[in-house]
């Protein structure tokens, strides 16, 4: 079921952007008065389809992409057989330069406005919530393996990331530090100022599979928020609210303890000390093979929440998808620099429908659609042929040089172009199955 929820997203999200972006070819073209002879979301064989006026729609059964056919224009179908006739004035290569170069930016224009108003609709209705660097600092961070290796440890206080100052938590773990370039943190620890490096090629290794939890994490005091039904904890009599003060006689004061000595009694019975509204309890619990007792804690730390207006939604809203662009630039430039292995920097479908997770999740579906909808449109922005970057790189040419390119030759780069999007579509689908089965 869980991969049924991850494919039903995914479907869905690259349906509504790819249906966006092709309309976006269409009504361009539409409004030059050129001929479009089809529009489909999904690639043939056609399950369903309708005509209206002189275009057909249609939903193919491939549904990893979509397409317009505009007449005259060499295009993925490469249909040439009407490009040694002279030009129709409905044809695409009719019409100025200036023209289709508008058609070819029209899928790419609408993907941005798409993404930007995902991201200020998501500002709008959610606002922000976050962990102040203050309110954090008050009891360090936890440093997990991966963050230990780099030379983290769990209590220290991150001041400064690059020698400047930050405001939140998840500034730690932002994209533009760990794809910047030697990138560093400086911690307190032990009322000593240190510097800890961040490896370029740190990326690596937060996303090879076997890292499943962040490299850093919040260390925070808690109590019992709820209870799993029937699990040991509710048996052995635990109630929310209820703050762990010892358990199997250590002294616990943040949820990292808690969790490190009931994987270290795991499958063993121990007896903990909690207080409930003042009073102290003694409870004894058999700790499972996992090393849990079944219950969801709940961070007794200050959460900063802030709401903006429609007017601060738009700036802020904008900002965050134009940096979602930026962020992906700065990763093909760590891939081209090999800092970071593009088998574990790329993903594919299968990849991708894992981001949206196996339950149905309104907001995460609608933030990782407008994250994509800014992803395909800068991906389509690349000057490859059978790209619109690439048709749009030799209009730039004919309108500077006043040359246009022969159809011979522009015929000989779609097929390049659909040979190299081949390639790589076979790669990262055949990396989605290798990380899968790894």
């Amino acid at each position: 079921m869980e991969g049924l929820i991850m494919t039903a997203q995914l479907l869905l999200g690259l349906s509504i952007l790819v249906g966006l972006h092709e309309f976006g070819h269409l009504i361009a073209a539409k409004m030059f008065g050129m001929k479009v002879e089809k529009y489909s979301i999904g690639f043939p064989p056609k399950i369903w389809g309708f005509q209206y006026g002189e275009t057909e729609y249609s939903i193919g059964a491939i549904p990893l992409g979509g397409f317009v056919k505009i007449s005259g224009m060499i295009d993925e179908s490469l249909d040439t057989k009407s490009l040694n006739a002279e030009p129709e004035p409905w044809e695409f290569r009719a019409k100025p330069a200036w023209q289709r170069l508008v058609v070819m930016m029209g899928g790419i224009v609408v993907n941005v406005i798409t993404g930007v108003i995902i991201y200020v609709a998501l500002v709008y209705s959610q606002g922000e919530s976050y962990i102040s660097k203050d309110e954090f600092n008050k009891h360090g961070i936890f440093a997990h393996d991966l963050a230990q290796e780099i030379g983290l440890q769990t209590g220290d206080k991150i001041i400064k990331i690059n020698g400047k100052d930050f405001d939140r938590f998840s500034d730690i773990r932002s994209g533009n530090v760990l794809l910047g370039d030697n990138s560093y943190y400086t911690v307190l620890r032990n009322g000593e100022t240190i510097d800890i490096q961040i490896p370029n090629d740190f990326l690596n290794h937060l996303t090879d599979k076997n890292q499943t939890v962040p490299f850093v994490d919040i260390r925070f005091p808690f109590k019992v928020d709820r209870l799993a039904p029937g699990a040991e904890a509710e048996t052995a009599g635990l109630k929310p609210n209820d703050i762990f003060k010892t358990v199997d006689e250590h002294v616990i004061k943040y949820f990292d303890e808690f969790r490190d000595v009931l994987n270290k009694n795991s499958g063993k019975e121990i007896t903990a000390v909690v207080d409930r509204d003042g009073t102290e309890k003694e409870l004894t619990f058999n700790v499972s093979d996992e090393g849990t007792i079944g219950f969801f804690p709940e961070m007794l730390i200050d959460i900063t929440r802030i709401e903006f207006s429609f007017g601060e939604s738009l700036s802020r809203g904008s900002e965050q998808a134009f940096a979602a662009v930026w962020l992906n630039v700065k990763g093909i430039g760590k891939m081209f620099k090999g800092d970071v292995d593009p088998r574990k920097g790329l993903s594919g479908p299968m990849g991708i429908a894992q981001m949206f997770g196996g339950t149905w999740n309104w907001l995460r579906f609608w933030t990782l659609t407008g994250l994509l909808s800014m992803v395909l449109a800068f991906m389509n922005f690349l000057p490859i042929p059978a790209l619109d970057g690439g048709h749009v790189m030799f209009l730039t040419y004919e309108m500077v040089s006043g040359r246009k390119p022969s159809d011979k030759f522009l015929e000989g780069a779609q097929k390049v172009g659909m040979v190299i999007l081949l390639a790589l579509m076979v790669f990262v689908i055949g990396n989605d199955f290798f990380k899968i089965l790894s």
